[in-house]
């Protein structure tokens, strides 16, 4: 081990959330990790061997010796064998809502070729459904490269039809969905509406202000299917090892399923829920964002901070730049919230305490998202902040050391950092090489004092926290099939454990409970199958968990890994 073992009884006055007298009394009930290579992520003592768990929280970190002596004679012992021990991974920008809703409908990714995508259609179309629409997504403009609303009209009859892309920034729609939408040959333009160029018809494929247009007109799901979209989504994150996550963009609705879900016992996991910011309203929106957050408010869910999109996306050139693209001149793209604006908006988000989060991809939005920031902090004062800034698409290097300086979160979505994203290859030609170095710069905002953070933004293609890790580390897709981009922004698997744990604690004020393995704290955590500081780069991804727990249960076990009277 790296550092010494530590032997820690729990005091009586840690914190708010140390262990009760009676479980510190050895319970009979506790059970002992023994014989791992547990991975703290607490700076003073980052490993330990064992741990005892007492009433759902940790009781002792330090040696096998020591978690013997400490746990009472009825202790349930596990013997780890040398597998990994970390805490609980938390996603810090992911939308397991609306994403798992993508589970309930019609899933078109697996399909390689255009007639099979088309025969999923017409199976999708011919089974019922609790709509009168067709819903579905996963579909690829690299499948179906020219997709027309008379080839939808054909595959769906009788019914509108959308179908978006696994990111959702492009829809396939039929004749009678972009007539409900009022998108037709006369109508008022949108940008993203593809034309005939003859006719002036709309072809059916949508990008960009026409997607939000026509989903705009979509049936809104029912409760129970944001309920049945919870579970299928929270199944899947306890089974990578996610006891914690950050809704990047929750709507009323959708905080109101939560709600109804922790109240009724059925989260598995911690949820903060950022409410969505309308960027046509002013700061008045912020007093029923205040009565929300503070009713729904519960024992594993929270709606305490606010969602803020500044700009679009770089390969679509809708992310606002300082300079023009190199692709288009004339054209920076545009601010989805003017300066004035924004900045009324989050100085009185930050008067009332909200976790501020912002969606920012181009280096013009991150600057604006950084002023407005700074802003409302000289404006309002002193306090315990913990705002974030999320994707950072690209950068000013002029603005990567004031994330340090001011306190803010760099929250970066890995996936996206090499070759292996579709987006990536296109958004590296309109930046340009200069500009391109400064793509997602997550080794230079840590280097520069910044605290960073990661996340999946799932449905973006993993919601794996080991897929991410691995190409945070090496800049590769996970086959290592193209060489590295920007590789001097590689970070080392240390610092990307942390921003997966210990500062996406931080940044969602979880880190009193959770983030790190300390006696006192929750006991969150995942066992691996493997020490991912023995595993090579290009492999971190082949690591599996084991065994995931919340609060000292068990909410995801594989079958081969043994746990004490399990019923999961």
């Amino acid at each position: 081990m790296s550092a010494p073992m530590r032997t820690v009884r729990i005091a009586a006055a840690v914190f708010a959330l140390a262990l009760p007298a009676a479980a510190a009394a050895q319970a009979a009930g506790d059970i002992v990790l023994q014989g791992g290579a547990i991975y703290t992520l607490d700076a003073g003592h980052p490993w330990a061997s064992a741990l005892v768990i007492a009433d759902g929280r940790i009781a002792y970190v330090g040696d096998d010796g020591g978690a013997r002596a400490h746990a009472g004679p009825g202790a349930r012992t596990i013997a780890l064998a040398g597998r990994m021990v970390l805490p609980g991974f938390h996603d810090a920008h992911i939308h397991p809502m609306s994403g798992a809703l993508r589970l309930l409908r019609c899933r078109l990714g697996e399909f390689k070729t255009a007639p099979r995508v088309y025969a999923a259609i017409r199976a999708c179309a011919a089974a019922k459904s609790g709509h009168d629409w067709l819903l579905g997504s996963g579909w690829s403009p690299e499948v179906v490269a020219h997709p027309t609303k008379e080839q939808l009209d054909a595959l769906v009859p009788g019914r509108p039809a959308y179908l978006a892309t696994e990111d959702g920034f492009t829809a396939w729609a039929n004749s009678q969905a972009l007539k409900i939408a009022g998108i037709d040959a006369k109508g008022p333009d949108t940008a993203g509406i593809e034309r005939d160029p003859k006719t002036h018809e709309p072809t059916g494929k949508l990008k960009d202000g026409a997607v939000d247009r026509l989903r705009r007109v979509l049936p809104k799901p029912t409760e129970a299917e944001y309920r049945e979209a919870l579970r299928r989504s929270t199944a899947m994150a306890n089974r990578f090892g996610i006891t914690s996550v950050f809704d990047a963009d929750a709507a009323e609705q959708i905080v109101d399923a939560y709600r109804a879900a922790d109240l009724a016992g059925e989260l598995t996991l911690r949820v903060v829920a950022a409410q969505s910011i309308d960027p046509a309203r002013g700061p008045e929106q912020v007093d029923e964002m205040v009565a929300r957050r503070d009713r729904v408010a519960g024992r594993r869910f929270r709606a305490d901070a606010a969602k803020i999109f500044l700009d679009g996306e770089i390969d679509m050139h809708t992310a606002a730049l300082l300079e023009p693209y190199e692709d288009t001149p004339g054209a920076r793209g545009d601010l989805y919230m003017q300066p004035d604006a924004l900045d009324a908006v989050v100085r009185r988000l930050d008067a009332e305490g909200f976790l501020i989060h912002m969606h920012v991809m181009g280096d013009r939005s991150v600057r604006a998202g950084l002023d407005a920031l700074e802003l409302a902090a000289q404006a309002n004062g002193p306090r315990d902040r913990r705002d974030q800034l999320a994707h950072i698409g690209v950068a000013d290097p002029a603005d990567i050391a004031r994330f340090g300086r001011l306190g803010i979160a760099a929250n970066f979505t890995p996936m996206w950092f090499s070759a292996g994203d579709p987006a990536f290859m296109p958004a590296q030609a309109v930046l340009g090489p200069k500009r391109a170095r400064w793509m997602y710069p997550m080794a230079s905002v840590a280097a520069a004092g910044g605290r960073i953070i990661a996340s999946s933004d799932w449905p973006s293609p993993s919601m794996n926290p080991l897929d991410a890790i691995q190409v945070a580390v090496t800049r590769q897709p996970l086959d290592s099939s193209k060489p590295a981009r920007q590789p001097q922004e590689r970070v080392g698997l240390a610092a990307v454990l942390a921003a997966y744990t210990r500062d996406a604690a931080w940044a969602a004020r979880e880190d009193p409970i959770d983030g790190t393995l300390e006696a006192g704290k929750a006991a969150d955590l995942v066992v691996l199958d493997r020490n991912l500081f023995k595993t090579k780069p290009a492999a971190l991804h082949e690591a599996h968990v084991l065994l995931t727990l919340l609060d000292g249960e068990p909410v995801y076990r594989d079958p081969r890994f043994a746990w004490p009277n399990s019923s999961k």
